[in-house]
C-alpha cells in the first residue's frame, strides 16, 4: 500500500465528515429562503458555523465561510487594504519572506494593480519572524504572515506579532491554514483582526475553508451579490460542505491534544532516522525540541540532490512526499522559503518536505527511510538540473 506523508497538502476525508456530507446533500432547501425547508438548511448551516467558532475561539458571527483558504487570504488583504486605502493613503502591506503563495500572489497583485508598497520583513535561519521594533500606522494598511509555516514548520509568534501592530493601529491578518488542528487557535486571544483556515487540512471537505473576521473589521468584499455572510461573501452557501466541515472541525479539535504527542514522536522518529540513513540531509526550520517547530513537519535538504529527482523516485518506491507548497508542485524552482531564510539557490532547489496527518504510523516512517537511502545516491548521481534549457542545434 502506498505511504502518504503530504499531509500538509491535503489529508484525506474523515469517514465522519464523509458521511455528515452525504447526509446534508440530501436536504433540499437554500438558506436565504425563508420557507420551512430553506429555513431547515439554515439551522443546518448555522450550527455548522457554531462549530467551527467553537474550535477556532471565535463568535459565529464572525466566521465566513469561503471556498477554502486561498479565497479567505485574499478576501483579507485586498479586503482590508481596499477598507484602509477609502479614506486615506495607506499603501504599505508588511509581509514577511517565505509566505504562502495565497499570500506572496496577493500582495504582488496588489502591488501592480493598487500601487501597493510591499514591507518584506526578513526571516532568520529557521525561518522565524523578525518582530518589527515599530510600524508606521499612518501609511501602513495591514500586516499579514503566517502562523505556522508550510513548508518548514516553523511556529510565529502570533500574539507578540499581533501587539507591536496593534500599538499603532494596524490591521492583523493570520493565515492559520497550516496551523489549524495543530496549535490551538484562539481568535479572541491572539489579537487580530482577521485569520484564514481551511476545511482539507483537518480532514474536512476540499472546497470550503473561512475567514475570522472580527466584529470590529471591515473590508470590501472580493464577490457582490446577494449580501450573504454579513455583505463580506456573497453567493448561495454550500450547506453540506459546511457540515462536513464542521464534523472534522469538531473532531480535529478533540483529538489534537493527543495527537500532538503521538506525532510529535512520530516526527522525531522520522527526522532522526532521516539523519541517520543520510547523514548529508540538513534538517530546515527549529529543531524538534525547541517547541517551535509544528509537530507534523520535517523538513530536510539534500545536497547535491534535486528535490523534483528524489520526489519521483520516492514514489516508485510508494512513498509520496512534497518538494513543497503542493499550489507550486511540479515547477523545478527553488523554494522561495528556504531564499528568504538565506539558504542559497542550490540548497533550495535540494528539498523535500515530510508531512504527517492522523493516519501516520511508525510503518510509513520505516517504509521512507528504507527507500530514501537508495533514491538519495541515485538522484546524487543526476545531479542538478539545469533551471533553463540550453540552446542547440
Amino acid at each position: 500500500m502506498p505511504v502518504y506523508l503530504d499531509h500538509a497538502a491535503t489529508t484525506p476525508m474523515r469517514p465522519e465528515a464523509i458521511a455528515a456530507y452525504t447526509e446534508a446533500m440530501g436536504v433540499v432547501g437554500n438558506p436565504s429562503s425563508i420557507h420551512s425547508q430553506g429555513q431547515q438548511a439554515r439551522r443546518m448551516l448555522e450550527e455548522a458555523r457554531e462549530t467551527v467558532a467553537a474550535t477556532l475561539g471565535a463568535d459565529p458571527i464572525e466566521v465566513v465561510f469561503t471556498s477554502g483558504g486561498t479565497e479567505a487570504i485574499n478576501l483579507a488583504i485586498k479586503g482590508m487594504f481596499w477598507a484602509r486605502n477609502d479614506t486615506a493613503r495607506r499603501p504599505r502591506i508588511l509581509v514577511p519572506g517565505g509566505e504562502h503563495h495565497a499570500t506572496v500572489d496577493t500582495v504582488e497583485w496588489l502591488e501592480r494593480a493598487e500601487g501597493a508598497e510591499i514591507g518584506w520583513l526578513p526571516l532568520d535561519g529557521d525561518g522565524r519572524i523578525a518582530v518589527p521594533g515599530g510600524i508606521a500606522g499612518d501609511d501602513t494598511a495591514l500586516f499579514t504572515f503566517l502562523a505556522v509555516n508550510n513548508e518548514v514548520g516553523t511556529i510565529q509568534p502570533v500574539p507578540a506579532l499581533a501587539a507591536v501592530a496593534r500599538s499603532a493601529g494596524v490591521p492583523v491578518h493570520v493565515d492559520a491554514v497550516a496551523a489549524y488542528g495543530h496549535v490551538p487557535l484562539d481568535f479572541a486571544g491572539l489579537g487580530v483582526d482577521a485569520l484564514s483556515v481551511s476545511a482539507h487540512k483537518i480532514g474536512g471537505p476540499v472546497g470550503i475553508g473561512a475567514l475570522v473576521l472580527s466584529r470590529a473589521s471591515t473590508v470590501v468584499p472580493l464577490i457582490h451579490g446577494g449580501g450573504q455572510q454579513r455583505q463580506v461573501r456573497s453567493g448561495t452557501q454550500d450547506v453540506a460542505a459546511a457540515v462536513s466541515f464542521a464534523a472534522a472541525a469538531r473532531l480535529a479539535e478533540a483529538e489534537r491534544e493527543a495527537e500532538t504527542d503521538r506525532l510529535s514522536a512520530l516526527r522525531d522518529r522520522l527526522i532522526a532516522g532521516v539523519r541517520a540513513v543520510v547523514p548529508e540531509a540538513v534538517l530546515s526550520g527549529p529543531e524538534p525540541g525547541s517547541g517551535e517547530r509544528v509537530v507534523s513537519n520535517a523538513h530536510f535538504t539534500f545536497p547535491g540532490a534535486q528535490g523534483d529527482s528524489l520526489l519521483f523516485l520516492l514514489d516508485l518506491a510508494g512513498v509520496s512526499v512534497s518538494t513543497g507548497s503542493a499550489c507550486q508542485a511540479g515547477i523545478p524552482e527553488p523554494s522561495h522559503v528556504l531564499l528568504a531564510m538565506g539558504r542559497d539557490e542550490t540548497e533550495a532547489r535540494s528539498a523535500l518536505r515530510f508531512t504527517l496527518g492522523r493516519g501516520s504510523t511508525d510503518a510509513d516512517v520505516d517504509a521512507l527511510l528504507a527507500a530514501l537511502p537508495g533514491a538519495y545516491a541515485q538522484a546524487s548521481r543526476a545531479g542538478l538540473a539545469e533551471r533553463a534549457p540550453r540552446l542547440g542545434r
